[in-house]
């Protein structure tokens, strides 16, 4: 006769995870009796489950804070690692999505061949560098993440909605930083020379140096303009767009930062070739324009680099003795350069000019030349031709279906075309070769072209 009780079935695996979770939480509930707990508890799983399931989202906070520097802009956040956290949550949830979730389409192209040379470059670079724990640490703590997420938003802005929230979220962004340079100037925080505005000057914040803050305020311009000078926009953008402009023009003046206001009338003058017919008075304008905006600014009051100083001013020769030893520098290590973040540090033994104190070499291209050799150069140029060819061609194709397409795909290209040219022009006198502006623009370019390609292909079938 057959027993009428059948073996007990194994418990489903969740419940195991249930009771498994219940037990640690017991425990630290036992060590840590706090209310508080009972929230973190509550919110981490629903947290978990969003990033892992919208890793852009994740991916752009990070950027947001990494560059525009909001935790240090807003001091009660700085204790919080926010950086440090969302980098983490943001490689897992990438990872997730890749490789056990696999939804997202993975592609390579040019640019991206570019970059990873050039990451190479530089880790071959840390090996020969001078000071090579310098080195190490400076591709530890930044320059692997900045290179991370220029290919993670590449890959992950794929719709239209994405590329909108990114361009939003970079000009409002902005628009809160100039906000707080425009407050600490009127009541005179952390100002330089006593003239120049900063943030977070008594933390040690990047933001701290005014031709830093310039380079940060300068990135979101080319987009708030972009918002502006995009008739297919609603009224609600552009108005955004012009609040924004004129806000993040402000707090570039008051930077009095040479390299900001060059980069920011190349950003108006390219806007400004693609309206105005007559290149003659394109350039007599843009040259009277930038007279008044030097005039403005009050460069020539500066304590450093201003008019009262004879000749070439202190500031300019500073910059030209900088320039000088990063040749030496890469002449020596023709193929390596001195190494990541070496530049500073080694000023004493190349430059031919010593008045006590080391110098930064204040120019994109001469730091890429001294740390990275001429071959790291020439990569580096090789890639910002490649991305506004790239652009170029987006807005080519663009334009003449401008009137079919979703406008803000329009007006992201113009903002990346207007942010490299900038970003070249204000190389110049702004160290930007290791930072994030170019590797934002190369991952904003790669994106927007491939959802433009997506976008004209709809309408041609």
């Amino acid at each position: 006769m057959l027993s009428d009780h059948s073996p007990p079935k194994a418990l489903p695996s969740y419940w195991l995870i249930t009771l498994l979770l219940s037990f640690i939480i017991g425990i630290i509930w036992y060590f840590l009796p706090h209310p508080i707990l009972i929230i973190t508890i509550g919110v981490i799983p629903i947290g978990a489950y969003y990033s892992f399931n919208h890793p852009f989202f994740i991916v752009l906070l990070f950027i947001l804070f990494s560059f525009f520097r909001l935790h240090e802009v807003f001091p009660f956040l700085y204790d919080f690692k926010i950086p440090k956290y969302l980098s983490i949550i943001s490689l897992a949830a990438f990872m997730w999505q890749i490789f056990i979730q696999r939804n997202i389409q993975l592609f390579w192209c040019r640019e991206f061949t570019l970059i990873t040379t050039f990451m190479l470059i530089i880790m071959v670079g840390i090996v020969f560098a001078v000071d090579r724990p310098l080195a190490f640490e400076s591709f530890k703590n930044t320059y692997w993440k900045i290179i991370i997420m220029t290919f993670s938003i590449a890959i992950l802005i794929q719709k239209p909605s994405q590329l909108t929230l990114t361009l939003q979220a970079i000009i409002f962004s902005g628009m809160v930083v100039a906000i707080t340079a425009i407050y600490n100037r009127i009541e005179g925080i952390g100002l330089v020379e006593g003239t120049r505005a900063t943030i977070g000057r008594d933390i040690g914040s990047m933001l701290g140096d005014p031709n830093d803050l310039a380079l940060v305020l300068m990135f979101p311009i080319s987009f708030s303009i972009a918002l502006l000078l995009t008739p297919q926009l609603s009224w609600q953008y552009r108005l955004f767009g012009l609040i924004t402009t004129i806000i993040l023009f402000i707090a570039v003046i008051i930077t009095q930062s040479r390299g900001g206001l060059l980069g920011m009338i190349a950003v108006f003058g390219i806007y400004g070739m693609q309206r105005v017919k007559s290149k003659l008075l394109l350039l007599s304008c843009s040259t009277i324009i930038g007279i008044m905006l030097f005039t403005l600014a009050g460069i020539a009051d500066r304590t450093s680099g201003g008019s009262a100083e004879v000749g070439i001013d202190a500031s300019s020769m500073g910059r030209l003795y900088a320039w000088q030893a990063a040749f030496y520098m890469a002449l020596e290590h023709p193929f390596t350069g001195v190494g990541l973040s070496n530049f500073y540090p080694n000023y004493f033994f190349f430059s031919t000019h010593w008045d006590g104190l080391n110098h930064a070499v204040h120019s994109t291209w001469f730091s890429v030349l001294a740390e990275t050799g001429f071959i790291g150069l020439i990569i580096f140029i090789s890639l910002i031709v490649i991305l506004i060819k790239n652009i170029k061609l987006t807005l080519a194709n663009l334009k003449t279906h401008k009137n079919k397409i979703n406008p803000i795909i329009y007006a992201s290209a113009q903002g990346v075309y207007a942010g490299l040219i900038g970003t070249i022009v204000s190389g110049t006198f702004l160290t930007q070769g290791f930072t994030w502006p170019i590797y934002i623009l190369a991952a904003l370019a790669i994106a927007i072209s491939n959802i433009s390609k997506q976008a004209l292909c709809k309408i041609s079938s």
